[in-house]
Parts: C-alpha cells; structure tokens; sequence
C-alpha cells in the first residue's frame, strides 16, 4: 500500500509560518527552515517585549515626574509619599502626562499636596 502524506496540512502549515516572515529580509522572508527559525525567535522576542513594555513605560512615567517634581523642589520619592498621604487617585501614568503636557495642572496637584 503506498505511503499517505498529508500535503495539504504541512503546505498550510508553511504557509502559515512564511505569511509571519513577511517583510523579513533576504532567505529570512522565503527559505522554509530559515524562516521557521526567524518566526519563532520573532514570536519569543515578542512574548517577552510584552512584559518588558510594562516596566520600560513605568520607567520613563517616573523619570517625567521626577523631572517635573524636581522643577517644583521636590525629589520623586519625596513627591510620590506626599501623593499617597494626601490620597490623591491619581496614577503614575497620568501624573506623568500632566508634569510633560500639562505643566500648570501638574503645578496644581503639587500645591494640593504641599
């Protein structure tokens, strides 16, 4: 009896993994075992990126608050346990956007806390 290959589960299968190369760069983009091996590195890079974004973001939102506390005499630490204290909702996201965008809403919430 002759062998029975699945051609059209293994061609869906590349199929699917070179649509994910698309835009790679040379054999990356065309080459079966090339690109597989791309795909999967993308993929790891990319479920790793996903938590990495979280802390990058926290970072800069700190290092903006900080900057616009120091403008007013205060370090970030300083400034973060006088927001707790004074129980003001608001998070580190949106203290960050009013110290870079907002500099007179920023300058009223540290007057509030002071």
């Amino acid at each position: 009896m002759p062998r029975s290959v699945n051609h059209v589960a293994s061609r869906a299968r590349r199929k699917r993994v070179l649509e994910l190369a698309k835009g790679f760069f040379g054999r990356k983009k065309n080459v079966w075992t090339v690109a597989k091996n791309a795909v999967e590195k993308g993929l790891v890079y990319a479920y790793r990126d996903r938590k990495a974004k979280k802390r990058d973001f926290r970072a800069l939102w700190i290092a903006r608050i900080n900057a616009g506390a120091r403008l007013h005499g205060m370090s970030y630490s300083e400034f973060i346990g006088k927001v707790k204290k004074a129980r003001v909702d608001l998070n580190r996201k949106v203290l960050a956007d009013l110290a870079m965008n907002h500099p007179e809403a920023f300058e009223a919430v540290v007057k509030k806390i002071k």
